[in-house]
Parts: C-alpha cells; structure tokens; sequence
C-alpha cells in the first residue's frame, strides 16, 4: 500500500486507506491542522486555540473539533442527574464551567489498534458495537447533561465492550469497570444483595462525574482518561518525575504501565471507528433502544418468583436488572425500584401479593481462634482451609502481622445452619465433583449460587442446599 508522509522527513506516516476514511468519516484536516515539526507553514490562529497545549512537535496528527459555543444550550436535568451523590459529588453540571472538546489524535499506537479492532478482533468488536448502541442515547444524554465531550462515551468499548456482568481480575465490574473502594466514592452501592457498578445508569452518572473530576484535577482528557486506567496518583507522580503535563511525552518513560501508555491510543481508535462504523467495515444495525418501566417492590422476592406469576422471562428480569447479583430484590427499608419490560408494570403490581417471599440463607458459622506461639496468617490459613486474605478481612487486618493470645475469626469448610449449607471450594474441586460428593446436581449449584458458567476458584463459598 503507497504511504503518504504527512508530516515530512522527521514525522511518522499515515496510509493512504487510514488517511481516506478519517476524511470521509468527518475527520477533515489540512495541513494548517497538523501541528508538527518540520512543517514551515504558520499555523491558523483558530485552529492553533483549539488545538491542546502545548504544541506538538513529536509527529502527532490533531483533528480539532469544532469550537463549543460561548454559552452552551442549557440541557433540563434527568431525575438522574439532578440527585446528589452518597459520596458527596455534585451530580449536577456546573453553569459557568466548560470542558475542552474531546481532540482526535491519530498516531501510529493509535493506527495499530484501528487495525487490531478492524482486523483482529472484527466480531468480538462487532459485538461490543452492537450492545453499546442499544445504550447509546442513554449514555450520551448523561455526558451532555454534564457538559462533557459525547466522545467520552466510547471509553466503555475499552473498558468492557460496555457488557454490564464484566468483570476483570483487578476486580473491576460493570461497563465502566469501577473497583469497590471507587464505585463506592461516586455512590455506587456493593453489598450481598446488589452491585450497582453493574447498572447501565447509575454507572455511567458515576463514570462521568470521575472523568470529570478527572479532567478538573489535570486539566488535559488524555492525561484523565490515563488517570481513569491507572489511578490518579499514579499520573500525578508521573507528572512529578517528568516535568510535564503533556501524556504522550509521559507515555515514553517508565513512569506509567504499558496497559495505561496503550489506553488512550486504544480509546482514540475505538472513538474513531465507532463515530463512522461502516466506513470501517462495521455494521451499525438500529438497535432498540434499552427502555424499561420501574415498580417499587418492599419485600426481598427471587426474580424466578416475579417471571412465574407475571409471565415476564427471567432472562429478561436478569438482563434488566444486572445489579442484581443473585437475582434476589433486597430487603430495603426503602423499597428497589424493579425494572421490569415497557407495558408490564401493570401486571407485576397486579401479581406482587401472590409471589412468594425468599428467605435469605443463614451465612456460614464462624467460629474463633487463639493465635499460638509459631502460628502465622498463613499456617492458620491452611490449618482452616481458607486463605490469607479472607482471614484479613474476617479480621480487619491491614498488614500480616499477629499477637500470641489474639482471637481471629475463622470460617470451616463446611458448615449446616438450618436448610443452609456452605462449602468452601479446594483446589483440584469442580462443580461436578462437589455436585457428586453431596448428591445435588450441577444445574442446582449454578441456580444456588448464581454462577453462569462452571469456573469456580479455591477458596469461593458455595450453598448447597437451601
């Protein structure tokens, strides 16, 4: 394929076919765009404004956005929005603050990952375009409201290909992959009964009000959407060490992981090719647009209880409802607003009175223990047939260490409290072989313990019988 060099001897180049869709897809630049060393031409003052400071000299090509208007349109708040956060954020947009737009930046990190989407992963990404879209008005609307770039949205295909039960080994879930301890900052609530990282809703409020903090602790969206990825700490050390504020002169160091240094690359390629998906070989199918009807319920019922008496499928309680994580409606004091298909609500107030109430399962019994001389977290750990970690929070402990004389809580393998049983999983263990040592069926244990799959870690409790 012929290489076109946009940017001279000491600049990187772009192919013809990269060159060609960005202009179709609405991307049009000159060379009065292209802020890049080795290119004698003055630049427009307008479009030098618009462009991120400080000017680039490293071969970047800059698309500038259009100039946000002087006093934006003022956007009536949702329900959603007009709340304030449990964590202390103010949900509301801020009349007098506007937010740089969202500059697409193309460079070969970025070229490489358009290729990875379009040629590597087409149907994986396929898919993830197809499940976002059905979100996409709802979505956007929430970064409108807050005066944020509606760019920002495609930062869920990087995170999750925007799948509500996703779900990382960092311990991250839902579609803007929130660990507990952030999700929890921004008013997302995680207990045995609900995880809201996992609403498609309350998760994108949450999501935009952090890039929005974000962007006003760092002034520049690449180094917010790095901070997004690795923490803001991490970004703001990096900063320390180098001396700038520019990210891709931060992403040449060791200062930031190689995961942070390819996420914005990864979000400039997923925004590019999401804008315009069919100039990319993507198919951009009208989805319907996810919608539901709310009905507060004030007792806990088990999703299976609400589809045998409304007719409604369960799979589609549980595709509504995802923050659900064992498909069981808490016991709030306040009542949980259920969602349920458009035009059904009707019918489940109709049926409330004759769906049964569930009963939660006793936990698992702990018993306590008296550190002995020579004992340690780890011996202790496997004298009980659990782990380190989980005898750290049992315990509130920070760090390993231990007194002579301490008292810790400890859970057994297996423990019955009425109809409950627990198990704790053991290495070499499979839902099948637990299936058989307690005579239940695997499709029993998957329904008990709301597992989609049959993947089970050492150390996980399992009910066996209810």
């Amino acid at each position: 394929m012929r290489k076109i060099n946009w940017l001279g001897r000491n600049g990187s180049f772009l192919t013809a076919k990269v060159v060609f869709t960005l202009c179709l897809s609405g991307f049009f630049f000159s060379a009065g765009d292209v802020v890049a060393s080795g290119i004698p031409q003055p630049l427009n003052a307008a479009v030098t404004s618009a462009l991120p400071s400080p000017a680039n000299s490293r071969g970047l090509r800059y698309f500038p956005p259009a100039s946000r208007p002087d006093s934006p349109t003022p956007v009536p708040l949702t329900p959603a929005l007009s709340r304030q956060g449990r964590g202390g954020h103010n949900l509301q947009s801020s009349g007098n603050q506007t937010y740089e737009n969202m500059p697409v930046i193309v460079n070969p990190a970025v070229e490489r990952n358009i290729h990875y989407f379009q040629n590597v992963i087409h149907d994986r990404f396929q898919e993830w375009l197809t499940r976002f879209f059905a979100y996409k008005p709802l979505v956007e609307q929430i970064f409108v409201e807050l005066g944020l770039p509606k760019e920002l949205i495609y930062l869920s295909l990087v995170e999750s290909g925007f799948n509500p039960r996703a779900y990382s080994r960092a311990r991250a879930s839902g579609p803007w992959q929130f660990i507990k301890s952030t999700g929890r900052i921004y008013g997302l609530k995680v207990n045995w009964y609900v995880d809201e990282r996992r609403d498609p809703i309350k998760s994108t409020v949450a999501a935009a009000v952090h890039l929005r903090d974000l962007y006003d602790l760092f002034g520049s969206w690449p180094l917010a959407l790095a901070a997004y990825n690795a923490g803001a700490g991490k970004i703001s050390r990096a900063i320390a060490k180098t001396g700038t504020r520019d990210f891709w002169t931060i992403a040449r160091t060791r200062y930031i992981r190689r995961e942070t240094r390819q996420y914005v690359p990864k979000f400039m390629a997923a925004m590019i090719i999401a804008t315009r998906p069919a100039l990319f070989g993507f198919h951009a199918h009208s989805q319907p647009v996810h919608q539901y009807e709310e009905i507060p319920m004030d007792a806990s019922i088990h999703l299976r209880s609400v589809a045998k008496e409304t007719g409604i499928a369960f799979e589609e309680l549980r595709r509504l409802n995802p923050e659900l994580r064992r498909s069981v409606i808490p016991p709030d004091q306040d009542g949980y607003a259920l969602k349920v298909p458009m035009g059904m609500a009707g019918q489940v107030e109709q049926a409330k009175s004759r769906m049964n109430t569930w009963t939660p399962p006793s936990p698992p019994q702990r018993t306590w223990y008296r550190v002995r001389r020579g004992d340690s977290l780890s011996v202790i750990a496997h004298r009980f047939g659990t782990s380190v970690r989980k005898l750290k929070i049992l315990n509130d402990l920070s760090g390993s260490l231990i007194r002579v004389g301490q008292r810790l809580r400890v859970n057994k393998n297996v423990k019955e409290v009425g109809e409950a049983k627990w198990y704790r999983v053991r290495r070499g263990d499979s839902l099948w072989s637990i299936a058989k040592r307690f005579r239940v069926s695997v499709r029993d244990l998957k329904l008990l313990n709301n597992l989609r799959s049959s993947l089970i870690r050492a150390g996980r409790m399992l009910m066996i019988a209810s």
